[in-house]
């Protein structure tokens, strides 16, 4: 089976919430895809309940394009810690973060329910498993703790 970079990463000497590039992947004709590492709390201490990761999930699709050029896909990990983030091209991890940032602090504090895409049985596969009140507390705690551009050692942005 071929080995996964995430699941060689250390998650015990990483420092949440941060950004970290996981891996690029060059294509045959230059073309670039980043996979991104949007590490929300930490690893073994914490998870975000489904309904709040699930309403995160829906509004980080819309506010990380907002801010990102050539987002692909922002998948939650199962482990219920953070997401994947995918892009063409490439970003810095400082870049990413204050999209991550700008995109929270609008969960926690402009965002309102008619806001939040994909909510009833026609657009979401599991619409009954939302908590825009839990998205907003978990973004503001997160937001509290700063999100740093390193995973090793906290260079908050």
């Amino acid at each position: 089976m071929a080995k996964v970079e995430s699941f060689t990463l250390d998650h015990t000497k990483v420092k949440a919430p941060y950004v970290r590039l996981i891996t690029e992947e060059h294509g045959e004709k230059g073309d670039i895809i980043s996979n991104y590492d949007l590490r929300l709390v930490q690893p073994n201490e914490n998870a975000i309940p489904t309904a709040g990761l699930h309403t995160i999930e829906h509004l980080l699709a819309g506010l990380l394009r907002d801010r990102l050029d050539g987002v692909i896909d922002c998948s939650p990990f199962g482990c219920r810690t953070g997401f994947h983030l995918i892009t063409w091209g490439q970003h810095s991890t400082t870049e990413v973060a204050k999209a991550l940032k700008g995109s929270l602090d609008d969960i926690a504090n402009k965002i309102t329910w008619d806001d939040v895409q994909g909510t009833d049985k026609y657009s979401c596969g599991n619409y009954r498993d939302h908590s825009l009140f839990s998205a907003k507390e978990w973004s503001k705690d997160i937001l509290a703790e700063g999100i740093s551009d390193d995973p090793f050692n906290r260079n908050v942005i």
